[in-house]
């Protein structure tokens, strides 16, 4: 049986990516539509997420889907609850050598300050002891900074870390997600103040326990070394946040230490209509690629 101690080594040091498996409710049927299942395939919710489930299965079935280069894989609710020839879709994962997470947000309020915080989690308990029960290593939750605004982006670093702290007295690792929307007028700035107030917090920690980040890539390729390299991170990873996937991987190799978690820069040449021959090779070049960006780092 693999170890909790074990997951966090391989979290810690393993030459890799995780892969965001993780699309829920609102863009379940976007994500369809580029995997070319139109919205007129389908008939309600019950519909939808069983063929987004089937979708997620075929990855992680694939051949090209290994602990070898994807080192963790982030899963939606309903992911995490189903199964796979016969497995949980947890169990399945840490078959391959895949440590598996859990989104756990429930979506993002209206702006104010120029940031969306998280909508509450009422239940947050209930499916942490859940997750963790199934073989749940950690957790990730979203929150998106629009504009440098101090106060605003304090208010999303103090949220997160509040839930982070509820999701390490679980026993789990929490990845948080500030994200900045890269197509902000004021990106750079964001990414500024963000990386100052993470780095409050971090300071602020009581314990030894350590944290994971989950983050735009910067404008200014190495601004996140600091974060990198702080004895309270675990390990920082970057999402893909609109790029193309040639865009992600050629900014992220600029960034040292920061492994990638894309989700659509992952997904993107996926199509149902594939052989299974041509789906592991479609799957098998896009992991070759980011497993690249996340382990060969290029002077920016």
């Amino acid at each position: 049986m693999v170890q909790h101690s074990d997951m966090t080594a391989k979290m810690a040091k393993g030459h890799g990516f995780i892969a965001a498996l993780d699309q829920s409710g609102g863009s379940t049927p976007k994500a369809l539509k580029g995997y070319g299942i139109e919205e007129s395939a389908y008939s309600g919710d019950e519909d939808m997420f069983g063929l987004i489930h089937e979708m997620r299965c075929r990855i992680i079935r694939s051949a090209a889907f290994t602990g070898e280069k994807v080192i963790g894989a982030i899963l939606f609710e309903r992911t995490m609850d189903g199964s796979v020839d016969g497995r949980t879709i947890p169990a399945a994962l840490i078959a391959k050598g895949v440590v598996p997470f859990i989104k756990i947000d429930k979506g993002l309020e209206a702006e104010a300050d120029g940031v969306q915080l998280m909508k509450p989690m009422p239940d947050l308990d209930a499916l942490l002891a859940r997750a963790k029960g199934l073989g749940v290593y950690g957790t990730k939750e979203r929150s998106v900074v629009n504009s440098a605004n101090r106060a605003g982006i304090a208010a999303i670093v103090k949220q997160q870390f509040e839930v982070g702290r509820q999701v390490l007295a679980a026993g789990l690792m929490p990845i948080l997600e500030p994200e900045v929307n890269i197509k902000s007028a004021t990106r750079g700035e964001c990414d500024r103040i963000l990386k100052e107030e993470i780095l409050k917090a971090l300071d602020a920690m009581p314990g030894s326990d350590k944290v994971m980040l989950k983050l735009s890539i910067p404008e200014t390729p190495g601004l996140f070394d600091a974060l990198v390299d702080h004895p309270r991170v675990l390990r920082v990873v970057a999402l893909s946040g609109g790029y193309s996937r040639p865009d992600a991987c050629k900014e992220l190799a600029k960034n040292r230490g920061m492994i990638a978690s894309f989700s659509r820069a992952l997904l993107e040449d996926l199509r149902a209509q594939m052989s299974d021959a041509e789906f592991d090779a479609a799957l098998g070049a896009a992991i070759g690629d980011i497993y690249g960006a996340s382990v060969d780092k290029v002077s920016a």
